[in-house]
């Protein structure tokens, strides 16, 4: 095997006699893998290569190429040759041009580790000491020394390189970006859009959808999340996985794409492998990879028919209404609901007879009691309108026998009836949800909530995108062209 990255696989002999494509009671729909928990089929804990063997000295890796740029000919050589390498990484570190104080102090490690065992051993003492520097750890954003408290002022190119790429990237600046901001371009306009388009079509890009998403919509609790095996057998790991998969496949293309941000809503297709499409009833899809497929009717358009969304609002053993309005006000309307009052009790799930109710039956007390209603007026009808998804997002048309109800009115006389009118109701209003989408995306891209005073930008973000189709890359551009991100304020 030669030196560099490469993509290690490992495969256990089959040794079953069950069929494949049925899950057996032993294993409970799960393949229980965490928490201590038994699990009867083999997985990879970790692989370990070593080697070469029989060369001496460190080998030859792309890693140590990158590093060591120079090589001593002689003693006489090493101090100028550990200045020139270790220069050139701080400043990648650092994501700045490194000062002489910042030299000096890796040289320093650099040579204690020198003394010990010679050249490579004080590069990598001096590597050590960067690694545990705060100007790597820590995202610096220096106020100007004549500054007056209180006072908003432009970051630096320097500081708008770093805050760029941790937004788009989540990782350093390369080289291409950090050049432009030494060279005090980065912030032009047409300099700024050109580097922006680039890095969304970057494969780096691809950690905006994992963070993002995974913050937006929750997708980071489905690792937490555990169906009750006895209501919802068909569930396993491979499963959870591949919700996950879906959602972050389907953002990933329209982001791409460059698609408008309203397909989130509107797209009649999505991503799925043979295991999610068996779930969906979707026909003629074999194998573990992913691929587009185009779906039938409107159940399973857009993100409402995601099982991923209906299963992070759902609990372990049923479905849950309020979750579910509470996810769609808040992720999707940008109108959270306050915060319920303490010591609410459950609801009860059986009546007297202990036959068991509909949630809607169950829920008539939040509608009758004023304490509970300006809260679920708005919220329960929305999630009524998915009752159609079980707590697994597979598709019923029934609950205890009787049929599902998935109709709903909000206060303000909007009348809509399940995943398909919920949906048409949200694109009725496509500033609100874009709005929606841009305050979360500007929360993620600063790093802090948004406040009050950043909405008259995040409404012109929006009317702005408006006249480009509400597109990924003008409500991107527009949070990146924006004060909130390119402005700081010093401390008052």
């Amino acid at each position: 095997v030669k030196a560099g990255p490469r993509v290690v696989g490992a495969t256990f002999p089959r040794e079953q006699w069950e069929d494949e494509g049925v899950l057996q009671p032993r294993q409970q729909g799960f393949a229980l893998a965490v928490n201590d928990m038994p699990d009867t089929n083999p997985r990879v804990g970790s692989i370990e290569i070593t080697g070469p063997l029989t060369d001496e000295g460190p080998g030859d890796t792309p890693s140590r190429r990158r590093i060591l740029t120079c090589r001593p000919a002689t003693p006489a050589d090493e101090p100028a040759c550990a200045t020139e390498i270790l220069s050139a990484v701080a400043r990648r570190a650092y994501r700045r041009p490194v000062t002489d104080d910042d030299v000096a102090t890796l040289l320093a490690f650099y040579e204690a580790g020198r003394l010990q065992g010679g050249f490579e051993s004080g590069i990598q003492f001096a590597l050590e000491r960067l690694l545990a520097s705060p100007d790597l750890l820590l995202r610096i954003e220096r106020d100007p020394v004549d500054a007056e408290p209180g006072t908003a002022y432009p970051i630096s190119d320097i500081e708008l390189a770093s805050r760029l790429s941790f937004f788009l990237w989540s990782s350093l600046p390369d080289d291409e970006l950090l050049a432009l901001a030494e060279a005090g371009t980065l912030a032009e306009p047409a300099v700024l859009a050109r580097q922006v388009r680039r890095m969304l079509a970057d494969d780096r890009a691809a950690a905006l959808v994992d963070s993002f998403v995974g913050q937006w919509l929750y997708l980071r609790n489905l690792a937490s999340v555990y169906p009750t095996p006895s209501e919802f057998r068909e569930f396993d790991e491979n499963l959870r996985e591949a919700f996950q998969q879906e959602t972050e496949h389907f953002i990933d293309h329209q982001l791409r794409a460059d698609r408008s941000v309203l397909e989130l809503l509107s797209a009649d297709y999505t991503f799925v492998n043979e295991r999610l499409a068996r779930h969906y009833g979707i026909a003629d899809v074999y194998g573990t990879r992913f691929r587009r497929v185009s779906v039938e009717g409107d159940r399973q358009a857009g993100l409402l028919g995601h099982a991923s969304l209906m299963t992070v609002t759902s609990y372990p053993n049923r479905t849950s209404p309020v979750l579910r309005g509470k996810f769609v006000l808040e992720n999707l309307l940008g109108a959270p609901p306050p915060e319920p009052p303490p010591n609410i009790p459950a609801l009860e799930e059986t009546d007297a007879d202990g036959k068991p109710r509909s949630l809607r039956e169950a829920m008539v007390e939040h509608r009758e009691n004023p304490a509970c209603r300006v809260c679920h007026a708005p919220m329960d009808p929305i999630g009524f309108s998915l009752e159609n998804f079980d707590a697994i997002g597979t598709w019923r048309s029934t609950f205890a026998g009787e049929p599902i109800d998935a109709s709903g009115v909000l206060p303000d006389g909007a009348a809509f009836d399940g995943p398909t009118g919920l949906r048409d109701m949200l694109l009725s209003r496509p500033a609100d949800f874009v709005g929606t989408v841009t305050e979360k995306l500007m929360t993620y891209a600063l790093g802090r909530g948004v406040e009050y005073y950043d909405m008259p930008t995040i409404r012109r973000i929006v009317r702005e995108a408006e006249t480009a189709d509400y597109r990924w890359s003008a409500v991107i551009l527009g949070i990146i062209e924006s004060a909130p991100f390119q402005m700081r304020r010093t401390q008052s």
